[in-house]
Formats: C-alpha cells, structure tokens, sequence
C-alpha cells in the first residue's frame, strides 16, 4: 500500500528540512522527508574525527543575519549552545597571509607588492572605462587588474573547477565587489580595511559540537515524517510516486537534477536541458597538523597546493586540533588521515545553466514538482541562504492553498 501525502520532500538538507519544519509550524503535517542518508543535514553534515566533529560537507557557518532563519535553528539548537565569531578569513599571496578580501587588505603586504597592485588595479579595464568583456578570464582582469587577477581570482578558479575557466559565465560575478583605485591607495596609505565586510563578517558556530548537529536534531523533529536510509531510485513523474511506495500531490525536491534521468521517464526536452548543468566533487580531508594562522579559513592558490581552501577547526571548534582542506577530487591525492568524497559538492554557473535551470523549473511546476535548494535551483548557496528560501517557498504554497 501507497503511504500518501500533500507534501513529498525530496532531501534532508537545510532547504528540505526548513520547508518541512515550516509546513509543521503552520498546521501542515501531511509530509514525508526522504533521505538517503542514515541522518539529516545534506552537505551540513558532522562527524566525529580525532575526537572532535569535523562538518564533511565543507566549511559551512550560520549567518547573524536572517532573523528567520535564526528563529528556526535556535528552537531546535537554543542560542546558548553557539559562539559568536567575528569572522577571520585569510588569502595566502606571495608567501603572505593577508586578510580577505584582498583588495582591502593589500596595506598588509610589502610596499613593493603593495605598488604592483596598485598599479594594476588602475589599468584594470573597469576603473578606465572599458567595454566589459564575455569571457570569464578576460572579465575577472577587467574587474580586478591582472595583478589580482592572475595571483588570486584566476589561479584560485583553476583550482576549484579544474575546467576550462571560459565554460564558465559572467551572469555570477556581479558577487565579486567594485574595485576601487581611490579607496584601496588610502587603505594602503591609512594602514587600514576599506569597503564592506564579505559575507560572514560574523557567525555562530557551535560550543560542543559541529555544525551538523542542528540539522541532525530538526530531522529528529520530524518523527516518523523523517525517512532516513531511503535514496530515492525511482520516481512516476505522472502520479508523483517515488520508489512505487511514497506518492505525494506535490513534490518538492532538492536533489540533483542530473540524477533524475536514471530515476524517471523525462521528455527529451528535459534531458537535453539537464545535459547542460555540470556539478564538481569536492574531497574534505582531515590534517592534525597544528596551524600557526588565527584565521578561521584559509583561501590557498597556489596552483602547487591540491586544495583550495583551509578550514581552521581549532580556531572555531572548542577542544579541537588540526585543520580540514576542501579540495576538487579531481586534483586530490592518496588520503592520509580522514578524508569524506562529496561527489555533490558544487553546481558550476557554466555558460548557458540559467537558461537550462529556468526550463527545467517551468516543466517540473507544470507537473507538481517543486525545485528547491542548492540543487533544485542549481545555485550555489550558504546554508542560511538556503533555510531562508525553504521557509519561503513553504509559506509560498501554503498561502496558495
């Protein structure tokens, strides 16, 4: 026999969990989660590694910023249980920890390197009025200064994607910050950050435990509306029925759209759409080895270095040591200690994906099929962000019944 729902949730991430959590906070229990992994969280996830949590999905942090989104996680995981940080992110350059974001920190380097900076950043194409270009590695110059460009952002985007960078498109970059000539010469004469603080210039991270513990307990929460160690391998796009046993009036689904042809009968259309979004695994691995940085992450690079990115726990993680680096598992090496493989870590904004994403979106909506999430909208996303869209798009649908 069927177990019939309105609501069938596809993913046990935050987005899943929070348009759960807020179907159930408005008098809505007719739901279902089904996750494939023994608990809840997604990329949130925590594990316990050389005697303290290590979150293998990445470094993820909560944001001070969205009030809803902090109402939801702190009924499950109370205030009193998180410091506070203010954040500390770093760039390793020219053999220099410099704070991030670099253009507001060049002040910290040697006044030599300070000068080549400088220098670049005037002639970059944006300060001098030049038409922006299409190509990505031409636009990051344009924007930054080759200087910037060819040390940091270019070299930094090899890494991560480990593709040819001009796959990539520019409709994302409007993120990166407006480099200014003005304000960075008196940050260098000042001796001091200008501009705004980058995303996180503050966040909560837990006293006893990794991040994932909060995404464990709201799957708790849901008691038998939680369905753990359920991958979904089947999916009747017609009856909304997944796995012949769960059937849903709607479905919300926060998986990845590039698995969805070995599980349901799509149109051609669809498919072709789907061939065009390309995700990269990244491998978390666990060092031991005490680092002398009071930074909470690292950005590394130095194309010499496998990983992108450092994740300082001991400076976060109370009664820790060492550190974890985030690397594309197309560049890692043999495993040394720890290592988690995430084969869904990041959506890539590739040429042509925003046009892909929105026809998949409007086919699926016109079968009762919800995207949401990291994967759902194939956007990469802070976890906060993500929260904040799934109690939206849940209030969104309730308002509309």
């Amino acid at each position: 026999m069927k177990t019939k729902v309105k609501y069938l949730i596809l993913g046990a991430g935050p987005s899943g969990l929070s348009f759960a959590h807020t179907l159930l906070a408005n008098g809505e229990d007719s739901f279902l989660v089904l996750e494939r992994e023994a608990e809840a969280g997604g990329l949130c996830r925590s594990a316990d590694v050389d005697g303290a949590p290590l979150d293998i999905g990445g470094g993820h942090f909560l944001d001070i910023k969205k009030k809803d989104v902090l109402d939801l996680v702190f009924r499950h995981m109370p205030r009193e249980e998180w410091n506070l940080h203010d954040r500390v992110s770093k760039i390793t350059i020219r053999g220099t920890e410099v704070d991030h974001p670099l253009e507001a920190n060049l002040w910290q380097l040697p006044v030599e390197a300070q000068i080549d900076f400088l220098e670049s950043i005037a002639q970059a194409g944006c300060v001098r009025g030049q038409p922006m270009p299409e190509s990505f590695r031409d636009w990051i110059t344009w924007k930054l200064g080759d200087r910037i460009a060819e040390e940091y952002m270019l070299p930094y985007n090899k890494k991560i994607w480990s593709m040819d960078l001009n796959r990539l498109g520019t409709y994302w970059l409007y993120k990166l910050p407006d480099v200014s000539f003005r304000e960075t010469l008196q940050s260098c004469l000042e001796r001091r950050a200008t501009g705004k603080l980058p995303a996180h210039g503050q966040f909560f991270y837990p006293k006893k435990f990794g991040y994932g513990e909060v995404w464990r307990r709201m799957g708790v929460a849901l008691g038998d509306r939680f369905v753990p160690n359920c991958p979904v391998t089947q999916i009747d796009i017609e009856t909304r029925t997944v796995n012949g046993q769960f059937q849903g009036e709607n479905i919300v689904s926060t998986i990845p759209w590039t698995l969805w042809p070995n599980m349901a009968k799509l149109p051609s259309e669809v498919i072709a759409e789907i061939g065009k979004l390309v995700n990269i695994p990244i491998d978390v691995d666990y060092d031991p080895t005490l680092q002398k940085t009071p930074a909470h992450w690292v950005y590394d690079p130095d194309e010499a270095l496998t990983h992108h990115r450092r994740l300082v726990r001991s400076n976060f993680c109370p009664g820790s040591r060492g550190y974890w680096t985030e690397t594309n598992a197309s560049r890692s090496g043999p495993v040394k200690h720890f290592r988690h493989h995430n084969e869904f870590a990041y959506p890539v904004n590739t040429l042509g994906k925003p046009e892909a994403v929105e026809a998949i979106g409007r086919w699926a909506l016109g079968k009762n099929i919800h995207p949401l999430g990291r994967w759902g909208t194939w956007e990469h996303m802070n976890s906060d962000v993500a929260t904040s869209l799934g109690i939206e798009a849940a209030r969104k649908i309730l308002a509309q019944r």
